[in-house]
């Protein structure tokens, strides 16, 4: 989501023959004044945006009208920038935020030629398809509950030979996949409850609930991804999960409580927190135990 402290997307798409080439000054400052009054901080750089990807007058319009409803401009162009990726979006699917492009580079310090990654709670596959840019040859198996996000997570991670699966945090994962998982990442939603409705309009209108709402202290769904990924990995394979300045210590608890080694890493520049667990060599012989055991469905 963009939101008024975070920029448009990067990047311009190249103008069809209808595009932003033929259009002139005087369409262009129609478009950036009316962004504008609608209260859009960057309007100059969305109307460049909006017009570069109109095939036609009519689709410019469609497409101004529908940001000024309020639709992220990320929903609206069909795509976000990512990491250098670009990322196809589509109504009603989280868009990925700056902030998550630290988990990426943390993950990516990590990860290793031929590695097995899982991106849990993937959304749009924004985390694995990134990765995959960065390491050419991983194995990327990612899940959502959101059919709608497993769609776009598909067409992402599609052209990397990713594999998507429908289904509740690891559930669906294939069993061939236990011990073996490299890296874990997971942007699980991390907002309480009573803090969605303080969201942007943005994000509370146009996300799904299931992307935002992490229960009473915005860490249910993380506990339960903290929960599963030890009966994933691979011995000193790493969890990382995105998570707040403010919450990193619960995270941070819960993490050691099922046997992984973990660590704050955090950027000033993104506002961005991850805590990073690392599974011994060999477990104990409690930590087995608790692989072993079914997640909380």
């Amino acid at each position: 989501m963009t939101g008024p402290d975070e920029p448009p997307p990067n990047g311009t798409p190249v103008p069809g023959e209808d595009g932003a080439g033929r259009r002139g000054s005087s369409a262009r400052a129609i478009v950036v004044t009316t962004l504008r009054d609608a209260g859009c901080v960057f309007a100059e750089d969305e109307a460049g945006l909006l017009m570069a990807e109109a095939r036609t007058e009519a689709e410019l319009a469609e497409m101004v009208d529908r940001r000024v409803a309020g639709a992220p401009i990320e929903h609206v162009l069909g795509w976000a920038e990512f990491c250098g990726v670009r990322i196809a979006v589509e109504p009603g699917v989280f868009v990925p935020r700056r902030r998550t492009e630290f988990l990426v580079r943390e993950a990516a310090a990590l990860v290793r030629p031929r590695a097995i990654v899982v991106d849990l709670c993937c959304g749009s596959g924004a985390v694995g398809a990134a990765l995959a840019a960065a390491e050419v040859g991983i194995e990327v198996h990612a899940v959502d509950v959101d059919p709608v996000a497993v769609r776009c997570a598909r067409r992402n991670l599609d052209r990397v030979g990713g594999r998507v699966y429908e289904g509740d945090i690891d559930e669906p994962l294939p069993g061939a996949l236990r011990g073996r998982v490299d890296l874990v990442v997971a942007n699980a939603p991390y907002v309480p409850t009573g803090s969605v409705g303080l969201l942007p309009p943005e994000a509370r209108l146009h996300e799904p609930a299931v992307a935002l709402d992490g229960g009473e202290d915005g860490l249910d769904v993380q506990r339960r991804v903290i929960a599963a990924a030890p009966r994933w990995l691979a011995p000193a394979g790493h969890l990382l999960v995105e998570t707040s300045e403010r919450q990193a210590a619960a995270t941070l608890e819960a993490f050691a409580s099922h046997g992984l080694r973990p660590r704050v890493a955090r950027s000033e520049e993104l506002d961005a927190t991850v805590v990073i667990g690392t599974r011994a060599r060999v477990p104990s012989r409690g930590a087995s135990e608790r692989q072993g055991e079914g997640g909380d469905r």
